[in-house]
Order: structure tokens, then sequence, then C-alpha cells
């Protein structure tokens, strides 16, 4: 489905339904280099079961026009815009690495527009190593097989689908956001994450709200190890953790049912 936002089109997959104004809003933000398909478990197991659904491309990814936005801090507007476009009153915004700092701005600059926070892979600080925010500006193609390799729990980990290669997926979907937006996407997305420092008030404003919070973290990430997030998860006191055994960063796809239990027990609860 396309919305306007910003004079711009801006897509979400919505699981083929159409948006019901008495159901649930669920928004899933993805990370840097990624589109909407990371969410593809999740995303349509709750467009089928009683949720609307918007697995959205972020400006500069998949199938959203405009350039790719430089801060967290104008990612988050967009999401806002995205809401206004959809006449979506509140959603619950589930995000995962860059899209969990996303997620979690607009749940400061906006806490009445968001009914719960899912944050996955979440690091706060999101700091990025110099000799990464390097290689991606000037060997994207090399930041593309790091990253591939550091995001997952090892090169021949097996799946349900015989042949199916998670890294080589990964590989082809951040390879295909460089072809889209040959603009240092990687660099900017990387960047945006670095810089971002608005997270202890936005723990504040998570805290006044009393909104509902769950991290989801993963035991083996080596981009965003569980204790990256330790000192926010601790200043949001009500929060929730679950942390799963067995994945790296790429959780949504390394370990899709355990990351869909998680979310299912949390989304599905009245508070």
């Amino acid at each position: 489905m396309l919305f306007q936002v910003n004079h711009q089109p801006a897509y979400c997959y919505t699981g083929s339904k159409p948006l019901q104004p008495n159901l649930p809003t669920l928004v899933f933000i993805h990370g840097a280099q990624t589109d909407h398909s990371v969410w593809a478990l999740q995303s349509r197991y709750f467009a089928h079961h009683g949720f609307n659904v918007l697995a959205l491309d972020l400006p500069g990814h998949g199938r959203s026009l405009g350039a790719a936005l430089t801060n967290v801090e104008d990612m988050a507007h967009w999401i806002i815009a995205l809401l206004d476009a959809a006449q979506i009153a509140q959603a619950s915004l589930i995000g995962h690495s860059m899209g969990s700092l996303i997620a979690l701005e607009a749940a400061r600059i906006a806490p009445t527009r968001i009914s719960k926070l899912a944050l996955l892979g979440n690091a706060y600080p999101m700091k990025v190593a110099d000799a990464l925010l390097t290689m991606a500006h000037d060997d994207e193609p090399g930041a593309i097989e790091l990253v591939t390799t550091w995001s997952h729990l090892n090169a021949t980990q097996q799946t349900a689908i015989p042949g199916f290669s998670l890294q080589g997926s990964a590989r082809r979907l951040m390879q295909r956001m460089s072809a889209i937006n040959p603009a240092q996407l990687f660099h900017t997305d990387f960047s945006a994450c670095n810089n971002y420092q608005q997270g202890e008030l936005a723990a504040q404003a998570i805290t006044a709200q009393q909104l509902p919070v769950l991290f989801v973290m993963a035991k083996q990430d080596r981009m965003t190890p569980t204790k990256a997030s330790a000192a926010l998860r601790s200043s949001i006191v009500h929060a929730k953790t679950v942390e799963i055994d067995q994945c790296g960063h790429s959780l949504m796809t390394e370990q899709p049912d355990a990351v869909l239990n998680a979310l299912k027990q949390f989304l599905n609860q009245s508070h």
C-alpha cells in the first residue's frame, strides 16, 4: 500500500489486508540498509490475526521514494507523518536495530500516538566503530560482507527451507538497497545510529507515559550485544526483556518463531 508522506510515495506492506479502523495497528520499522521484507513472517502473521499492519520502507529504502533521512529524529517525525497519512491515531511500534532507535524517538516526540514499543536488537548509545563507518563510506560492498557475517550466528546455519541461505538472502537485500539508492545509504544509516543522543529523554517520556515496552535481544548478537542496551533497559524500570538463544543480530530471520512468540505474548496483553 502506498501513502503520500511529505509529498513522497511511502510503501507499507499490509499483509494484503485493508486497514480497518476498529483494529489495533502495528508499525514494523526495519534497520540499516534493509526494508520491510525483514519482517516477512511476523508482519504477515499479525495481519491475519486481528491487527492492522504497516511494515514500512523508510525513505530511500525499498519502494519508498525520496532521499534517505540522515538522522533518527527526522525518521521518527516521518513515522508520525505516516500515521497521519494512514489516518491512524495510535499504533504499537516494533523496531529492529536502527528501527528500534526510531521507535524510541517517536515515543519521545509523540508519546500519546504510541500504544506499545517492542525494541529488537537495540543498543543505546548505538555507536558504530570508526573502521566500519569508514568502510561503509569508502567500500560499501565490503561493509555489506562484514555486516552480513557479523549479523548471523554462523555461515552454515540450517533453515526450514532446503538450500536457502540466511546470509545469502541478507547480503542480496543489502546489495539491492545499494542499487536502489547508490548515495552511500549504509553510511547514512550508520551515521544516524551513531549520532543519536536522545535515548535518555525518550526513556523519561516512556516512563512518564507508562508505555508498555519489550526488549527482544539475541544472546549471540555481535552487532548490538545485550550489554549495549543494559543502561537503557534499566532506566525504563517497567520494561520487559526476552533473550533469544542461538541467533545473532538478524534474529527475525534466524529465530523467526521465537521472535513471533515474544511479540504475540507482548502485543496480545491488554496492558
